[in-house]
């Protein structure tokens, strides 16, 4: 009995002493804020304890989404809507229609982060309507395959046209774009962890990049209709050898709507934006119609001077574009690229660092990862843990393979959480709603989205199935990490020493409002 005694005071001492930790640390923080008056000014109610502080202006709203929609697609690869299509014309009102539903869906998600001010996104949206365990299933795919293997890819992307010039004449080496990759991960995880507002720049960088380099193609595609010699693109000649099958139409829609991908991403971090129901809304309407307006005319240029079978044997349609017009100053569109892939991993290492972050506070995931530290007042431990399973990447021979398992699963989620708004409408009509779009917008959405969702199950059934497998693999997580309350008691004193352990050598606390 004396040995449980002494053992029970042992830990009391323990939890005692990380108390006095915590309390010492916010302390600090708080002295130094009381010196410089910089920090102080403008905190007020939740913001005078340790949260994350609402830093994302308008303008870098619009660069996340600019800046994470635009990635390296458009410049290498923008060659999977016109394999479907089959022709110009109909390729070109793909990429219309895709931005225009890519619009639609922002606009909904515009109603459901006013309403549910929740950083998260789709994840906060599910687990509101839906429950713990489906909230759970949607965070657990994105933390395990989606988000890391997709900024590995980007990453890599980057990597591989960073050394380019390096072999001139033969493919880059893989281990070294790995490297260069995951330095490049590194890079960015660490400007994440000192400084939302320096993450934000960089953003707001890449995003004008982007744009700039685009322009310059669409600039060079309008000097090339007024030479003439384009009379393919004329409405009687760009449809010619259009396809109409259903199966065609609906990869189509989704090679188009994937070059969109992250025009929902504001939404994970509404919590950290300065008037959120004033600048949400407009950083939506103002992103779209550019990126919309943008990727049509950038694709028309590039049909001024290749062909589809051309486009289709291109290995990179942006720089094949290039080498056509600029001559010696043609190194110019690699570097663009490579600064695109740029930005956008550090789009979505801010992004889904917030995601990881809002698990670990509604108990999904380890609290240390909701934990914030009290200086930097950035993420730490999320930013961390979403760098270290990007890097886990590198090890996989074939990554595209695995994401093709999920082809569906963006969009169920999407539709998921748009119904879910129409649900809140009926359910809780008292809900404060600065933005309520018409109602047969989402409707319409929803009803695209399983349109997409079938195609996708007809197309690649094994796959589909064997993605709803590897969905699957959460319960037994589920049930053992949060459903299970009464965990014995060792077990408890195991979680909570590592976590504090974690907690010292991060100098992290929780957050206080």
């Amino acid at each position: 009995m004396s040995m449980v005694k002494k053992k029970n005071s042992n830990f009391s001492a323990d939890r005692e002493e990380d108390r006095q930790l915590t309390e010492r640390m916010l302390a600090e923080e708080k002295g130094a804020d009381a010196g410089n008056p910089d920090k102080t000014a403008g905190k007020t109610g939740a913001e005078d304890g340790v949260a994350l502080k609402r830093n994302i202006t308008l303008l870098n709203g619009v660069a996340i989404i600019v800046g994470t929609i635009i990635g390296s697609g458009i410049f290498v690869t923008p060659t999977g809507v016109v394999k479907e299509a089959g022709s110009v014309g109909l390729s070109l009102v793909v990429w219309a229609v895709c931005g225009v539903f890519s619009t639609v869906g922002a606009l909904c998600y515009a109603e459901l982060g006013t309403t549910i001010t929740k950083s998260g996104g789709d994840y906060a949206y599910i687990l509101e309507v839906y429950g713990s365990l489906t909230a759970f299933l949607k965070l657990w795919i994105e933390l395990l395959i989606i988000r890391p293997s997709s900024q590995y890819i980007v990453a890599y992307v980057f990597a591989t046209y960073l050394l380019k010039p390096l072999f001139p004449v033969c493919p880059v080496p893989e281990t070294g774009a790995k490297l260069v990759a995951c330095l490049c991960i590194l890079l960015l995880t660490f400007v994440n962890c000192y400084s939302v507002k320096a993450a934000t720049r960089v953003q707001d960088f890449f995003a004008a990049a982007k744009l700039l380099a685009l322009g310059l193609i669409i600039i060079i595609g309008f000097v090339k209709i007024g030479q003439g010699g384009t009379d393919g693109l004329l409405p009687a000649n760009s449809f010619e050898g259009s396809k109409s099958e259903f199966g065609s139409i609906g990869l189509a829609l989704y090679s188009g709507l994937f070059a969109y991908g992250g025009w929902n991403y504001l939404n994970f971090v509404t919590e950290e934006m300065i008037e959120p129901y004033k600048n949400l809304p407009r950083a939506i309407i103002i992103s779209l119609p550019i990126v919309t307006t943008v990727y049509v005319l950038t694709n028309l240029a590039y049909f001024t001077t290749l062909s589809p079978d051309q486009m289709l044997n291109s290995e990179a349609v942006a720089v094949d574009f290039g080498n056509c017009y600029l001559g010696p100053m043609a190194w110019i569109i690699p570097v663009f690229v490579g600064l695109s892939c740029f930005g956008s991993v550090n789009g979505s290492l801010f992004t889904s660092s917030r995601l990881f972050f809002v698990g670990a506070r509604e108990g999904h995931l380890p609290s240390l990862l909701s934990m914030i530290h009290p200086t930097l007042l950035t993420p730490l431990p999320s930013l961390l843990f979403t760098c270290l399973m990007t890097l886990l990447y590198a090890f996989s021979t074939d990554i595209f393979s695995v994401i093709n398992f999920f082809s569906f699963f963006n969009w169920l989620c999407i539709a998921m959480a748009i119904v879910g708004m129409m649900w809140l409408r009926y359910k809780k009509p008292e809900l404060e709603r600065p933005i309520k779009v018409n109602i047969l917008l989402p409707i319409t959405f929803v009803l695209a989205c399983v349109f997409l969702i079938i195609v996708s199950f007809w197309m690649t059934p094994k796959e589909c199935a064997i993605g709803f497998g590897i969905i699957g693999t959460g319960l037994p997580v589920y049930f053992c990490g949060v459903w299970w309350k009464n965990k014995p008691k060792w077990l408890l004193n195991i979680i909570y020493s590592t976590t504090a352990f974690c907690q010292k050598i991060m100098e992290v606390v929780p957050q206080e409002s």
